[in-house]
């Protein structure tokens, strides 16, 4: 039983690891369409989109099956239930790559600026993202603590955009609708930092059994 058991577990930490490529993989395809202004890689990403909803039925329905069929020790309940929590993260982190591709093909051409702090935090996202990936892989608290710390520099990020957004706004009033477009991306970016953070935090739960909230 204990056997089948850790089968059953294995299949999920491959899910999870594919699921986690998946989100790599869209994200990758967006930051294409913003430094390239291609329009085509849209339907790239509404594809992997639909594969990373897939990915957290599949796994959900995994993650159930090991509840309701099994009786799993402290550990594997742990790991079964941040796994459940993850995927929710990771979905989320994919609708708001769909949210970016769906504005990029409105926005102008934007000041070195704007455009330098834009791609700072989109690869300070995007790296959160893959390290909190790995840190569940490896199980490591370290790069998920590390994760947790980097949080700060996308939220900086966005402070930033926000006072260039505003001072060219100052400039060019007759741009307003740009500059919202660009704020919005700003702020997907902000909110899937967030969803690696939480990724991070449940990466810790899932080794120590110690979530963050219970620290406070």
């Amino acid at each position: 039983m204990r056997n089948r058991f850790d089968r059953q577990l294995s299949v999920l930490n491959r899910e999870m690891i594919e699921m986690g490529a998946l989100c790599e993989d869209i994200f990758s395809k967006v930051l294409i369409a913003l430094n390239e202004r291609n329009k085509e890689v849209y339907e790239e990403i509404v594809s992997l989109g639909s594969e990373i909803d897939r990915k957290e039925r599949s796994i959900e329905t995994l993650c159930l099956k090991l509840l309701l069929q099994q009786q799993p020790v402290a550990r594997d309940l742990r790991q079964i239930s941040a796994a459940l929590k993850m995927i929710t993260d990771m979905e989320r982190i994919g609708d708001q790559v769909e949210d970016i591709a769906e504005i990029i093909p409105f926005i102008d051409e934007r000041s070195d600026s704007v455009n330098t702090i834009l791609n700072k935090m989109a690869q300070a996202s995007i790296t959160m993202v893959k390290e909190s990936i790995d840190a569940f892989v490896a199980q490591d608290i370290d790069l998920a603590k590390k994760v947790l710390s980097d949080d700060d520099t996308v939220d900086e990020c966005f402070d930033e955009m926000k006072l260039a957004l505003v001072t060219e706004l100052r400039e060019d009033r007759e741009d307003g609708e740009s500059f919202i477009d660009l704020i919005m991306i700003a702020k997907y970016f902000e909110r899937i930092g967030d969803h690696a953070t939480n990724i991070a935090e449940w990466v810790i739960f899932s080794v120590t059994g110690v979530h963050k909230e219970e620290d406070l």
